[in-house]
Protein backbone atom coordinates (compact mmCIF):
# COMPACT_ATOMS: atom_id res chain seq x y z
CA UNK A 1 0.00 0.00 0.00
CA UNK A 2 1.40 3.06 -1.16
CA UNK A 3 2.06 5.98 1.55
CA UNK A 4 0.18 9.24 1.72
CA UNK A 5 2.04 11.48 -0.66
CA UNK A 6 -0.28 14.64 1.31
CA UNK A 7 1.42 14.13 4.71
CA UNK A 8 2.56 17.63 5.80
CA UNK A 9 6.59 17.74 5.82
CA UNK A 10 7.17 19.72 8.22
CA UNK A 11 9.03 23.56 8.42
CA UNK A 12 12.81 23.59 9.97
CA UNK A 13 13.66 26.83 12.34
CA UNK A 14 16.77 27.92 11.33
CA UNK A 15 16.94 30.52 14.48
CA UNK A 16 16.24 27.49 16.98
CA UNK A 17 19.43 25.66 17.11
CA UNK A 18 21.50 26.58 20.21
CA UNK A 19 23.42 25.21 23.20
CA UNK A 20 22.57 25.99 26.76
CA UNK A 21 25.44 25.57 29.58
CA UNK A 22 23.99 25.39 33.52
CA UNK A 23 27.50 26.66 34.71
CA UNK A 24 28.64 28.79 32.02
CA UNK A 25 25.30 30.85 30.62
CA UNK A 26 27.93 33.31 29.17
CA UNK A 27 28.77 30.63 27.08
CA UNK A 28 25.42 30.34 25.31
CA UNK A 29 25.31 29.53 21.45
CA UNK A 30 22.18 30.72 19.57
CA UNK A 31 21.39 31.01 15.99
CA UNK A 32 23.20 34.34 15.39
CA UNK A 33 26.44 33.28 17.07
CA UNK A 34 26.73 30.31 13.98
CA UNK A 35 28.03 30.00 10.69
CA UNK A 36 25.90 28.51 8.00
CA UNK A 37 27.22 24.56 9.31
CA UNK A 38 25.23 25.37 12.28
CA UNK A 39 25.84 22.40 14.94
CA UNK A 40 26.17 19.09 13.86
CA UNK A 41 25.32 16.58 16.85
CA UNK A 42 25.91 12.20 16.89
CA UNK A 43 25.43 10.10 19.66
CA UNK A 44 28.50 7.20 19.25
CA UNK A 45 28.17 3.02 19.53
CA UNK A 46 25.58 1.50 20.45
CA UNK A 47 22.36 1.98 22.70
CA UNK A 48 22.34 -1.43 22.84
CA UNK A 49 24.98 -4.46 22.63
CA UNK A 50 23.99 -7.27 21.58
CA UNK A 51 26.39 -10.35 22.88
CA UNK A 52 26.78 -13.43 20.71
CA UNK A 53 25.46 -16.54 22.40
CA UNK A 54 25.78 -20.40 21.24
CA UNK A 55 22.37 -20.29 20.23
CA UNK A 56 21.76 -16.04 19.66
CA UNK A 57 22.25 -13.19 21.27
CA UNK A 58 21.70 -11.64 24.77
CA UNK A 59 20.98 -8.05 24.79
CA UNK A 60 22.38 -5.15 27.16
CA UNK A 61 20.85 -2.16 27.43
CA UNK A 62 22.92 0.78 27.84
CA UNK A 63 22.68 3.49 30.07
CA UNK A 64 24.09 6.39 27.99
CA UNK A 65 25.67 6.92 24.90
CA UNK A 66 28.54 9.30 24.06
CA UNK A 67 28.54 11.89 21.73
CA UNK A 68 30.29 14.32 19.58
CA UNK A 69 28.85 18.04 18.91
CA UNK A 70 30.55 20.12 16.13
CA UNK A 71 29.65 24.11 16.51
CA UNK A 72 30.32 26.41 14.31
CA UNK A 73 30.96 29.77 16.02
CA UNK A 74 31.52 32.52 14.38
CA UNK A 75 35.09 33.86 14.74
CA UNK A 76 34.25 37.99 14.45
CA UNK A 77 31.93 37.76 17.30
CA UNK A 78 33.16 38.12 21.14
CA UNK A 79 31.45 34.79 21.63
CA UNK A 80 34.26 33.26 19.34
CA UNK A 81 37.11 34.75 22.19
CA UNK A 82 35.14 33.44 25.09
CA UNK A 83 35.18 30.17 24.28
CA UNK A 84 39.33 30.41 23.62
CA UNK A 85 39.65 31.95 26.95
CA UNK A 86 37.30 28.70 28.40
CA UNK A 87 39.79 26.24 26.16
CA UNK A 88 42.52 28.10 27.65
CA UNK A 89 41.44 28.11 31.08
CA UNK A 90 39.76 24.69 31.63
CA UNK A 91 37.53 22.80 28.85
CA UNK A 92 35.17 21.01 31.38
CA UNK A 93 31.80 22.22 30.79
CA UNK A 94 29.73 20.41 33.05
CA UNK A 95 25.81 19.92 31.82
CA UNK A 96 23.79 21.46 28.49
CA UNK A 97 21.06 21.45 26.17
CA UNK A 98 21.24 21.43 22.75
CA UNK A 99 18.10 22.18 20.66
CA UNK A 100 17.53 20.82 17.40
CA UNK A 101 16.55 23.79 14.63
CA UNK A 102 12.68 23.08 15.13
CA UNK A 103 10.10 25.41 16.03
CA UNK A 104 8.62 24.73 19.57
CA UNK A 105 6.29 21.78 20.40
CA UNK A 106 7.25 20.55 16.75
CA UNK A 107 8.93 17.28 16.66
CA UNK A 108 12.25 16.59 18.14
CA UNK A 109 13.08 17.79 21.32
CA UNK A 110 16.11 18.95 22.99
CA UNK A 111 18.53 16.73 24.58
CA UNK A 112 20.40 17.62 27.48
CA UNK A 113 24.01 16.54 27.92
CA UNK A 114 26.11 15.37 30.49
CA UNK A 115 29.57 15.58 31.86
CA UNK A 116 30.66 17.96 28.62
CA UNK A 117 34.04 18.92 27.41
CA UNK A 118 35.66 20.74 24.90
CA UNK A 119 37.03 17.76 23.07
CA UNK A 120 39.28 19.95 19.76
CA UNK A 121 39.04 22.51 17.61
CA UNK A 122 39.58 21.12 14.04
CA UNK A 123 41.98 22.92 11.54
CA UNK A 124 41.16 26.64 11.30
CA UNK A 125 41.46 28.71 8.17
CA UNK A 126 42.79 32.48 8.69
CA UNK A 127 43.08 33.41 4.68
CA UNK A 128 39.56 36.31 5.11
CA UNK A 129 37.62 33.66 3.17
CA UNK A 130 35.77 31.99 6.41
CA UNK A 131 34.05 33.15 9.06
CA UNK A 132 33.52 29.83 11.11
CA UNK A 133 36.09 28.48 14.09
CA UNK A 134 34.44 25.17 14.91
CA UNK A 135 34.45 23.71 18.35
CA UNK A 136 34.33 20.13 18.97
CA UNK A 137 32.39 19.08 22.43
CA UNK A 138 32.01 15.24 23.93
CA UNK A 139 29.74 13.89 27.12
CA UNK A 140 27.62 11.89 27.40
CA UNK A 141 23.42 11.54 26.98
CA UNK A 142 21.45 8.96 29.14
CA UNK A 143 19.25 6.98 27.01
CA UNK A 144 17.43 3.67 27.69
CA UNK A 145 15.77 4.97 31.38
CA UNK A 146 13.82 1.91 32.44
CA UNK A 147 16.64 0.32 33.31
CA UNK A 148 16.81 2.31 36.65
CA UNK A 149 13.28 1.20 37.01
Amino acid sequence: MPGNPNIPQGTLNLTRASVQWSSFPQLNVIAGNLGRAGIRFALDGDSTRLIENMTGVTTSPQPYQMFRMTVALLKPQALAQQYKAQYESSTLLGNGVVRPDLPVGVGLTSYSLQNVVIRSTPEMSFNGEEAVWQLVFSGYYLINSQLWG
